[in-house]
């Protein structure tokens, strides 16, 4: 995620906000330009360009996005993938539905800036990536999963407090929000990237066959754990239940990197360590285009920025907020995920010129 200012100030704003607190003017962030853009106060519900506010900004106070003059919809990019919400009428689900749409918009400004297709002009087969946000009502029971192209949250897990709960009794080091958005985002891209693919093989090679028994496998999992040795091949526990999960995981973990780096880059981190053999970041290896740098690059400058990451959290007394530890054989699942990312982002952007209209 890059750093955002004010375009009418030039003060500090984030990706999150929807007023500059120093000018006091309404902000809006527009995907297609990559910049917060603020409102002229005389001006209802539009921005400069003739840009508008997304319908979820305006009735519902949901979402900070506005959509370009030339957009015919009346909702942004983000909130034209969510198909279901939770029942309004329930005050509660109002801040959750804010909470899910939040971390969906950082997941969708992530794929956007790897190049990956969201809707249906994308090659290749099915609908485009929706969400569903459901609470449960006591009748059905709300699996957060991945099915069909669709991505289904309950919004349970925006609770802070149930979350860490469930945390606790998955005995997982890592849950959020985004991190299950990101996650079954990883099994939508699968069906996208992998499945029938030329990368099929060598997914099956590094990962394992995908074409075991997903519900069998899910069950053995539950049922007896992983393996005591799981560190050294997979990113998660989780991972190790199944090719899919593993794919997801590192998926996930890959846009993980890929977005703290980026944060990193354009907040000019640079780490300085008083002895040689202590972790450095070099910001000439850090730069804006690092969700489209090479991986090498990349990995190697991960490693300091986990270093300092934890050791701030632990001044302040929290825990670790990166407590994974990375083999040989998952940093080759990363750079697979990262190689995967980069020839599907060329095929796309190719398909993308030659679908325009040439000119007379």
């Amino acid at each position: 995620m890059q750093i955002f200012h004010c375009n009418h100030c030039q003060h500090l704003v984030f990706f999150e906000s929807v007023k500059c607190l120093f000018c006091q003017r309404s902000l809006a962030y527009l995907p297609d330009a990559d910049t917060m853009i603020a409102l002229d106060p005389d001006l209802q519900g539009e921005a400069p360009g003739g840009a508008r506010l997304c319908r979820n900004y305006v009735e519902h106070s949901i979402c900070n996005w506005a959509i370009a003059a030339d957009d015919p919809h009346d909702l942004c990019v983000s909130c034209r993938t969510t198909h279901v919400i939770p029942a309004l009428d329930d005050a509660l689900n109002v801040q959750r539905w804010f909470r899910a749409e939040a971390a969906k918009r950082r997941l969708i400004v992530n794929l956007l800036g790897l190049g990956m297709p969201l809707d249906e002009s994308a090659p290749g087969r099915g609908d485009g990536l929706r969400f569903e946000f459901k609470a449960p009502d006591g009748q059905e029971m709300i699996m957060t999963g991945h099915l069909g192209g669709t991505i289904t949250l309950n919004v349970d897990e925006t609770d802070d407090v149930e979350r860490e709960r469930r945390r606790t009794a998955f005995q997982e080091p890592y849950r959020t929000v985004l991190g299950h958005l990101r996650h079954e985002s990883g099994h939508y891209f699968w069906d996208r990237l992998i499945r029938d693919s030329d990368h099929l093989e060598d997914f099956r090679t590094l990962f394992g066959d995908d074409r075991a028994n997903y519900q069998a496998a899910l069950e053995n999992y539950y049922a007896l754990g992983p393996a005591n040795d799981w560190q050294d091949r997979f990113v998660s526990a989780y991972a190790s239940a199944h090719p899919w999960e593993d794919w997801a995981e590192s998926w996930a973990h890959y846009l993980h990197i890929m977005d703290t780096l980026e944060t990193a880059a354009t907040c000019g981190l640079t780490l300085r360590p008083r002895r040689s053999d202590e972790p450095s970041v070099a910001l000439t290896d850090l730069n804006k285009g690092v969700m489209r740098g090479s991986f090498e690059a990349a990995i190697a400058n991960w490693y300091p920025v986990t270093y300092l990451l934890n050791s701030l959290n632990r001044g302040l007394g929290l825990p670790d907020p990166y407590p994974f530890v990375l083999s040989d054989q998952v940093v080759a699942k990363l750079r697979f995920v990262h190689d995967t990312v980069v020839a599907a982002r060329a095929s796309f952007e190719q398909s993308e010129q030659h679908s325009l209209p040439r000119a007379a």
